[in-house]
């Protein structure tokens, strides 16, 4: 392969490939006995071109790297033999303030999206997720939700425009691939579907300052009650408000001094004053108890921060910058997602706190719980691929995580169990989940050609209906499943 001045990465034959995947990810969870035959890091879009040609020549895989979070590490693991494509080079973000338009390349972080909106003008910002170091090619590709996803929607829904390499390696955009190739790579995933090299997306108005605040309660501080009500208003505040909420497991009790507790946390931003969000809480939510002391008026930019944790109140944007910015600690993981459409009873939620109290020391978890309404909810569910919209009061993501290998089993184990006992209060027929937080239990492909049957019992849980429309299009632009993984979208056999 001709690199020119792009970095190609040989994997030594005497490194350890747990080292290497480490590089590329915090999870140890992730694991495979085949590596990568290079890693290769283009620096301009023909590199890519000629690499797609190499491929075909060699019979190997590629696999697509920007941000390297996928759940299940399948854009940078393979069980077949493989290359890795990372595109931690194509990064530039160019930004027309106004047109409140962007271009961004598919290896940028959101964090330097968020950045270079914010060096560019004070009045503008982009609906992505919290996570600064997710890169933008998977993450807008899959939905991308976050704090301001009630108030414009998901980054998919955001995007106007896109350049891609489709699998003859032709470089496309969205006039020459056509609206249904535009369609698809909006939230059914770029993977299946070419290379994305770069979005547009329209950027918004945003106040001068948004407030924000963490507040927590305990069990003992009436922390079931305020889930229950939370459930019944969380899609039903201002479309300028986003309650979040996060269950975390094996913290200390402030009241019962040696013993464990379970930790409610409320973390919320609001598009505006912090006079006007007291004045929603206290009509909405007022047994929450928010006092104004509770609140902090900050810039967008800094509630980026803010919400991300680990820094102190006052840190510069400049953190977002960092390419590095995830932890020096790596764990083992496991991530799972569901849709709530009615009301978890109070009797449902106390059955929640028993299955944490059957967790062992060595392994944590934290339901995160993100509310859904507002601006979700206007766009109908075949709008994009993405078709998670009226009707969801929120969407929970397990995640559960330790730090010893031996650990692994029971800590799985665990995560289906609770998965399992929740069947019961979710979505049902699909029991609908987010494609972002990948999920390999809920069905896999072949590892060459698979069936329609068999990719549509996970494919139906992320795009719902959306799913036949999305192997239509893959069946038109790519018939030979060039661009495929284990949860890709296939064509239909002939």
């Amino acid at each position: 392969m001709n690199s020119n001045s792009s970095q190609v990465i040989h994997t030594p034959k005497n490194s350890s490939y747990s080292t290497l995947l480490n590089s590329f990810s915090d999870n140890l969870r992730i694991t495979s006995d085949f590596k990568p035959s290079i890693i290769f890091t283009p620096t301009k879009e023909s590199q890519i071109q000629v690499a797609i040609h190499c491929s075909k020549l060699h019979d190997l895989q590629i696999r697509i790297r920007s941000g390297g979070h996928d759940h299940e590490g399948l854009s940078y693991i393979s069980e077949t033999p493989f290359f890795i494509i990372d595109l931690r080079n194509l990064r530039s973000i160019s930004i027309d303030t106004k047109k409140k338009t962007a271009w961004i390349q598919a290896g940028t972080t959101i964090g330097e999206l968020y950045y270079r909106i914010a060096e560019k003008s004070k009045k503008l910002a982009f609906p992505a997720g919290v996570c600064p170091t997710v890169g933008v090619g998977g993450h807008f590709s899959g939905g991308g939700y976050g704090m301001l996803a009630r108030k414009f929607g998901t980054a998919a829904d955001n995007i106007i425009d896109a350049k891609l390499i489709d699998a003859n390696g032709q470089i496309k955009d969205r006039e020459s691939m056509g609206e249904d190739h535009f369609w698809a790579i909006r939230g059914g995933g770029g993977t299946s579907f070419g290379l994305i090299i770069s979005w547009k997306v329209k950027l918004h108005y945003i106040p001068k300052k948004v407030t924000v605040f963490n507040v927590t309660r305990t069990l003992e501080q009436n922390a079931t009650q305020l889930i229950y009500k939370w459930q019944h208003i969380a899609d039903k505040v201002d479309d300028n408000l986003l309650l979040r909420l996060f269950l975390k497991s094996n913290v200390q009790s402030p009241f019962k001094p040696g013993q464990r507790s379970i930790q409610a946390i409320f973390s919320t931003m609001f598009a505006g004053g912090v006079d006007e969000l007291l004045h929603e809480m206290q009509k909405s939510f007022p047994e929450l108890g928010l006092m104004k002391e509770d609140c902090i008026e900050m810039s967008w930019i800094e509630s980026i921060i803010f919400f991300y944790g680990g820094f102190p109140n006052g840190t510069s944007p400049d953190v977002l910058l960092n390419w590095n910015t995830t932890s020096n600690l790596h764990i083992y993981f496991k991530g799972k997602s569901d849709y709530v459409q009615h009301p978890i009873s109070i009797k449902g939620l106390e059955g929640i706190w028993k299955l944490y109290n059957q967790l062992g020391e060595n392994t944590g978890v934290e339901l995160q719980v993100s509310p859904y309404g507002g601006k979700l909810s206007d766009i109908s569910e075949s709008e994009t691929p993405f078709p998670h919209r009226a009707g969801n009061i929120f969407m929970i993501e397990y995640a559960v995580y330790w730090i010893k290998m031996e650990d692994s089993k029971r800590s799985i184990d665990w995560s289906q169990k609770i998965y399992t006992y929740l069947g019961k209060y979710v979505s049902k027929s699909p029991r609908a989940a987010y494609f972002n937080y990948r999920d390999l239990d809920l069905g896999m492909n072949n590892k060459g050609n698979t069936s329609y049957e068999q990719a549509k019992i996970w494919g139906e849980k992320y795009f719902k209906n959306n799913f036949d429309r999305l192997v239509k299009v893959k069946t038109k632009i790519d018939p030979t499943n060039f661009f495929r993984n284990e949860q890709s979208i296939p064509p239909l056999l002939s």
